[in-house]
């Protein structure tokens, strides 16, 4: 049997039990996430880091011209120094952030899902002020990046039990 037969006959004793089970890919034909893109108003952002997160969740779910969802969020950031030399300087710093966020129905007002997502990011303060600088800046957009993607995994994983599909 050759590599490909191989690979090939492997991938369908994996996807069998699958078949079996009633799984439905989330934006497959049926699956309860194909109506939800476009169709999620998000808060408007008021700083940088929710100008990144909104920017991102806008890049995964679409821009809603007339939402069935709204989607509102909360964030908070930290930041702590992990490397210090003998002398006393941080070298090395640590992004904190978490997001709660709460989806509702437009047409009824009722919350659909909910819920709080962490994650952390770092970057090197040991270059010169302005590369310090920009390294924060980044690990902070970096950091929303993640979170977002992290609130739009969990609603596409909850979108059976409030998108109606």
């Amino acid at each position: 049997m050759s590599s490909s037969d191989r690979r090939t006959f492997l991938g369908l004793i994996a996807a069998a039990p699958l078949a079996a089970c009633g799984f439905t890919p989330a934006y497959g034909p049926a699956g309860p996430a194909q109506g939800i893109t476009g169709q999620i108003g998000i808060a408007d952002p008021t700083d940088r880091n929710s100008f990144d997160l909104v920017g991102r969740l806008q890049e995964r779910l679409g821009r809603s011209r007339s939402p069935r969802w709204q989607l509102g969020y909360a964030i908070t950031t930290g930041s702590e120094g992990l490397g210090i030399t003998s002398a006393n300087t941080i070298t090395r710093y640590n992004v904190t952030g978490s997001v709660s966020y709460r989806l509702t129905d437009l047409a009824s007002g009722q919350t659909a899902t909910q819920g709080t997502v962490k994650s952390f990011a770092s970057y090197s303060a040991s270059g010169t002020v302005i590369s310090t600088a920009a390294s924060e800046r980044d690990a902070y957009e970096r950091l929303m990046r993640i979170l977002a993607d992290q609130i739009v995994t969990d609603l596409i994983a909850t979108s059976a039990s409030w998108s109606g599909a």
